[in-house]
Order: structure tokens, then sequence, then C-alpha cells
């Protein structure tokens, strides 16, 4: 049966003596090793909130001195320690006992081997964390152990340094890894600090990134089109994260006059030039452990990338005038719609400036690869609205059908607007399609138009036929050869316009030989 451990030191026999007297081997630390890095991010970076609940760990193995010293430990090191002797015993308290965290799992048991245990653990307690130990120091076991879901490993003998110094990685790693499935649902729930919203795959990629750099201090380099909520998602990423207390500084870099840009990032003394009448504190030595986001970082002058860069490596700076240097403790976000790359290839951002910001690189997308959310964030701009104006206002359906077929150009921002000037404009309070502004009334007229072009051909090319029976893949094949004619080799939009896609309309050019017509229009 399993058993529950509460076994406190006494004066005869610490837990540390015990542990030294049963587990005696190596004492370098040299020979141990261990999994140390989680996703790309060192464990010892993440910054965890206070109050992480106690975990309970079950030390699963058939020797008890064994058993009883890891217990020992794990309870001084703040654990609620099991442990069971064999396979069943093992399940029956994974079954039974209140729910487990962690398992400390010997590889070779009796009643069935370790490694087997180790993959029904995994199948049915995915989010377990899982240290294996083996007195079989091959290479195969261990892999194949970290192949099946184990987090870490120790090989027996081992000191009682390396059983305290994995069980602590791995509570570190298990608990980031609750309170990132956590932060991920509360985003996907429109519930996540920051004002994020949308559901969409291309949305949900968003979050999970998101949740794995929100507890680190890593450079986060934002990349993404204007209006697409950059600004929105470094403030998520601070302020779901350990500094939420602290200060977040935005930065234009693109706003700030060239020759002021270096006395607002680092500060200046009195009299350090004209005007100076007093000192400055820079904004990053301002944020004192928040977060500073560096918007639109593409703008910023060669020179000023040379001092960023400096600053970022010695975590610290040296306002203008001064001889001494400022540390420094914010976490650096960087914002950007150009291309980077590019720019480092043309000689206009410094490679390494880049490569110390891209340490972990966030893709926005455009709202038109992700329009199952354009309904959603256009009725939550509605909504503010209507708390502002104190007015009702509601949508028809061939507006909200109209809004999702369009491109949205400037994104997120220019819908927000779009239904801010809608509901200015219309008296209300359903809003239809024809009090949408004019950049969607002028698409729909387009779509209207090449509608009744495409129709307009079919029945002309039916015409041509003397009245003869058209086949309904002839009538298929005339419609999609005009519309992409009528729209200048725009297949895409063609697609959108016949209620195929894409894929659908190259399969259909190709079936009805149409391939050297599409190339000649490509032309």
């Amino acid at each position: 049966m399993p058993e529950v451990c509460t076994l406190p030191a006494t004066e005869e026999s610490s837990p540390i003596e015990t542990t030294n007297h049963m587990v005696q081997g190596r004492e370098s630390e040299e020979t141990f090793a261990s999994v140390s890095r989680l996703d790309g991010l060192d464990i010892e970076s993440l910054s965890l909130p206070q109050g992480m609940p106690v975990l309970r760990l079950l030390v699963v193995d058939d020797d008890p001195s064994l058993r009883k010293a890891c217990c020992e430990i794990a309870s001084s090191m703040g654990f609620v320690p099991l442990s069971a002797g064999d396979v069943p015993d093992a399940l029956t308290a994974l079954k039974e006992q209140q729910p487990v965290d962690m398992l400390l799992l010997d590889l070779k048991l009796p009643g069935g081997g370790g490694l087997k245990l180790l993959g029904e653990v995994k199948a049915l307690y995915p989010n377990i964390g899982v240290v294996v130990m083996t007195a079989f120091a091959t290479v195969s076991s261990a892999v194949e152990a970290m192949r099946i879901g184990a987090g870490d490993y120790l090989t027996k003998p081992f000191a009682m340094k390396d059983l305290t110094t994995v069980l602590d990685q791995s509570r570190s790693k298990l608990h980031f890894d609750i309170e990132r499935r956590k932060l991920r649902e509360r985003l996907r729930a429109q519930k996540g600090a920051g004002g994020l919203i949308g559901s969409s795959p291309a949305m949900d990629k968003v979050y999970r990134i998101l949740s794995k750099v929100a507890f680190s201090m890593h450079p986060v380099l934002i990349l993404g089109e204007s209006g697409t909520g950059k600004e929105l998602v470094a403030r998520a990423i601070h302020l779901n994260g350990p500094n939420v207390s602290k200060p977040f500084i935005p930065v234009d870099c693109g706003s700030l006059v060239p020759t002021l840009i270096e006395s607002e990032l680092f500060g200046h003394v009195k009299g350090a030039f004209t005007g100076a009448n007093r000192a400055k504190v820079g904004l990053l030595s301002a944020a004192n452990g928040g977060t500073v986001l560096l918007d639109e970082i593409g703008e910023l002058p060669l020179d000023l990338q040379a001092k960023l860069l400096r600053a970022l490596q010695e975590k610290e700076v040296r306002p203008v005038g001064a001889t001494h240097a400022v540390p420094i403790s914010a976490r650096v976000l960087a914002a950007t719609n150009r291309d980077l790359t590019a720019m480092v290839t043309q000689g206009l951002f410094r490679k390494d400036l880049f490569f110390r910001l891209n340490v972990v690189n966030l893709k926005i997308p455009p709202l038109r690869d992700r329009r199952e959310d354009i309904a959603v964030l256009a009725e939550q701009f509605l909504q503010r609205v209507q708390r502002e104006s104190g007015k009702i206002f509601t949508f028809s359906e061939d507006a909200v059908r109209l809004m999702m077929e369009y491109d949205w150009p400037g994104n997120v921002r220019e819908l927000q607007h779009a239904v801010e000037r809608t509901c200015a404009m219309s008296s209300g309070p359903v809003l239809h399609r024809m009090d949408l502004p004019t950049q969607l009334q002028d698409f729909h007229a387009h779509l209207h138009q090449v509608d009744n072009q495409a129709g307009d051909s079919v029945m002309q090319g039916c015409a041509r036929t003397g009245g003869d029976i058209v086949s309904m893949a002839d009538m298929e094949k005339r419609a999609i050869l005009a519309t992409i004619r009528q729209l200048k080799g725009d297949k895409l939009m063609a697609a959108r316009l016949l209620g195929i896609g894409k894929t659908t309309l190259y399969r259909k050019l190709k079936e009805y030989g149409l391939g050297e017509a599409e190339e000649s229009m490509d032309e």
C-alpha cells in the first residue's frame, strides 16, 4: 500500500545525516547532469509569483531506506511527500490519494518496469512533473525516459545536493507550467489583463507564446503591421508577469526628436546642454524593475542603437553629461512594423542589437488573417461606445457581413475608429451596412460591380452558343475565367467572390485546362 511520509528529523538522525549515509557516492557537482532549460528560457531567469501552492511528491522506489531519505529531504524542502515501493502501489497512490503534482521514480521496479509506469502516468496525468532515478547510467534509458515525458533524471548513487537541486528545478518548472496554462486560459476566455481579444487560431498562437514569456525577464521583439495591437501585447506581457506592480513605460522612438532621444532614454545631469536646468532621470532608469516598451525601434538612429546595446548588455546607462553609470533593472520589450532583418542587411539596423532584442519574437497577425475575431472585436468596441455615450447600438447582419469581408488594411485600429465613427454619425439604434464608413461602402460597391460583371459575362457566353445547352462544367469554367479577368488576375478575390477556396480555384483551373490562361493573366 502507498505510504504517507510524515518523517520529521530528529536530533539522532537528521535528514541530511540520513541521506549522506544512505546515498553516498558522487560528492562533486560537476558530475551531475541536469536539464536546466525550458523552451529556450533559463529556469533561473524565471520570476514566479509569490504564494505558489505546496506540491505533493510521490517517491517510487523499492528500497525502503532510500524512499525514507528522499521523503525527509522533500519534506524539508516544503513538499508533501508520499511513497510507494512498486508499480501497483504507485498506481493506487495516483488514483486514490489527493492529486499528485510530481513523481520521483526509479526506473527498475518490481511489478513492472519504471519506464512502463512512466508511460502510463504521462498518458493519464500529462501535466505531472517527473524526475527519474536509475542505477544503470546508460544513455538509452535516460533518453527514453525523457522522450516519454520525464523532465529530469538522477543517476544512483547521488549526493543530497544533487537531489535537492533537481527537485527545486523541477518544482520551479512545474510552477511555471501551471501559471502558463492559467494565463493562456485567461487570455483565451478574454479575461487576461491587457485588453487582448480573439479566439482564432492565429491569436491562440500569440497567447501560447505570450504565456511562455510573461514570467521571464528576457527581451521580446513584437512584430506586426501598424494597428495590430503591438502595445496591447506588450502591456499583456507586463500585466501578467511578476512585476505587474512596477511601471510600464512605452517610448515611441519614431515621435521623439533625434537630439532628445538619448536624454529621454538615459537621462541627463543639470547643465549637460542648453536648457538642461535640472537633472532628469532616463526612462530606462525610471522603470525601476518594471517594463519599458521601445515602440517603433526601427526608427532609432544608428548611434543610439550602439548606446542602447551597451545599456542592455551592461545593465547600466550613463546619463548625458554624467561621468558615472547608473544601474537599470527594467525589462525591455521592443516593437516595430518594419522588417528589421532587411534593415540589418541594408546596414540600417545593428545586427548585434537585433540579436539582443530578438531573444523571443512574437508576430501579431493582421486582422485579415483572423476574420473570426472581427465580429467579436467590433462588438467590444460597440459596447465601449455605449458605456461612454449612454446610447444603445446594435449591428445588423448585413453590416457584420461587410465588416468580415473587408480586409482592414489599418487592422484593429481601423476597425475601432470605424465603429466609433459609425456610432457618431448614425442615429441608431440599429447600425446598417449603409451607416459604415466610406471605405467600406466603396469596397461593397466594388464587390457588387464585380458580381454583376461576372454574371453578365456568363450570360453573354451562353448567348454566343446560339441557345445550345451548356454543361455545368462549361458554365463553371466561363464564370471562373470571366471573374479572374474582371479582377485583373486577382485570384484570391476571385475565389472569395465565387465562394470557393483558393486551392479549389487552382484545381478547377487545372481541371478545365485553364493553366495557360491563368499564366497569361499573371503576366
